[in-house]
């Protein structure tokens, strides 16, 4: 069999990886892929964004499965441009990726099938903003409407944090937009919730806790992630119910009864736990990044089988089993990031180091050159242990960080720290 995975960061080498594994796979393309990428598939140098082109070496190159993993070509309707031409895909449609692509489109959603989330209100201009922050009580969370990469999220503490946030947006740092929301900020505990659905049925996919903000503690800005561990502490079946039950189900419900869709793919719900209940903060419409690096290594199942049954509509017919193990991810960023960085800065000894057992790295701003490899983005390398404890997996990371030798990069020493007593 031969599988096409869309993408260049953390995510999809984990993904690639998982998929290697199985005897069915004897040949994986990377659309661009990475470094590390490159030395377990085919990258392909072709632009994502270029449905046509993608669609032509799929078929020269006689390519069973696609599988997406990041948002934005699913938002911009990737798949049902390869479903059209008869090309297996999974991922889900434009329509259901509107979870995501819009977070407006996803509150009126919530209001009309009565899932538990964040009072909110949409507003269309600069002036109507401001005048909603001049009668508010803070802190207040402000959002772009479509994909910012995780980075479109203010945290609003005083009315001057609100007015800078309403202006940034409209001004256009987040791409062209007509509206924003504002939305009451919720207190609790933060928890990263994953199925994965057929279009008919669904499984869970996990759980882990993310890491947004780029300094230790837990502050500064908000990032793409700075590093995660699965399973989440707060994970029990009696939540794990109230989530499926509360804000999964009527949402694939309203899907379907509002928009005549189904979804395919993987769901990722991030949610806010308050004395047991929970709330929705936001969806992605794939596997997180991430969370993804740190999901995977525990899972047994094999991916390839799973995402066939899931194409195949037979998700009910495969079981999927975990390790009961403790998954722990860091991130390291070039510095600088998220603000501005330096790119193509050499990364030393990594082809050095022979990875044990339940030790992963995961390449994602990487790139190769003349057999050397270079930093290409802010979130560069995903370093995972898995052991019995967070805090092994914690100290695998950490030595397997201090064999590279890259002066330019930075990391939070911190990850997990809710879940390691020091």
């Amino acid at each position: 069999m031969k599988v096409g995975i869309i993408g260049s960061g953390g995510r999809e080498h984990a993904l690639c990886y998982a998929v290697k594994k199985s005897k069915k796979v004897n040949k994986i393309y990377c659309f661009p892929g990475n470094a590390g990428t490159h030395n377990i598939a085919e990258n392909v140098d072709l632009d994502i964004s270029d449905f046509e082109a993608l669609n032509e070496f799929i078929n020269k190159k006689n390519i069973d499965i696609i599988i997406v993993g990041p948002e934005k070509p699913l938002v911009d309707g990737i798949v049902d441009f390869l479903k059209k031409n008869k090309i297996k895909v999974f991922g889900p449609n434009q329509t259901a990726s509107k979870l995501e692509g819009s977070k407006i489109f996803t509150k009126n959603l919530c209001k009309e099938f009565d899932i538990p989330t964040a009072n909110f209100g949409v507003f269309n201009n600069v002036d109507e903003s401001i005048d909603f922050l001049n009668k508010s009580k803070f802190p207040l969370v402000v959002k772009a409407d479509g994909l910012a990469a995780g980075k479109g999220v203010y945290i609003c503490e005083n009315k001057n944090d609100g007015e800078n946030a309403v202006k940034e947006i409209f001004d256009g740092k987040f791409g062209k937009t007509s509206e924003l929301l504002i939305e009451e900020f919720l207190t609790g505990e933060e928890m990263s919730f994953f199925i994965i659905s057929d279009g008919v049925n669904i499984k869970q996919f996990g759980t882990a806790q993310d890491h947004k903000r780029v300094g230790e503690g837990d502050v500064g800005l908000n990032t793409g992630g700075m590093g995660a561990y699965s399973p989440s502490r707060l994970e029990n079946d009696k939540l794990n119910k109230k989530i499926l039950d509360k804000i999964i189900l009527p949402t694939l419900k309203g899907l379907r009864e509002n928009y005549k869709t189904n979804f395919l793919g993987f769901l990722y719900a991030g949610l806010m736990i308050k004395e047991g209940e929970p709330y929705l903060i936001e969806y992605n419409v794939r596997m997180g990044d991430p969370e993804c690096q740190t999901i995977l290594p525990r899972l047994e199942t094999n991916l390839i089988d799973i995402i066939e049954a899931t194409i195949d509509q037979k998700l009910d017919k495969i079981n999927l089993s975990w390790s009961n193990e403790k998954s722990l991810s860091i991130v390291q960023c070039s510095k600088g990031y998220p603000g501005p960085y330096e790119n193509n800065q050499e990364i030393k000894n990594l082809d050095k180091i022979n990875l044990k057992m339940n030790e992963y790295i995961f390449h994602a701003g990487t790139k190769i050159d003349n057999s050397k490899i270079f930093s290409n983005g802010g979130r560069v390398l995903n370093f995972v242990g898995k052991s019995n404890s967070f805090k092994e997996s914690r100290e695998i990371i950490f030595s397997l960080i201090n064999k590279i030798d890259w002066r330019k990069g930075f990391y939070r020493k911190d990850i997990g720290h809710k879940v390691i007593d020091i």
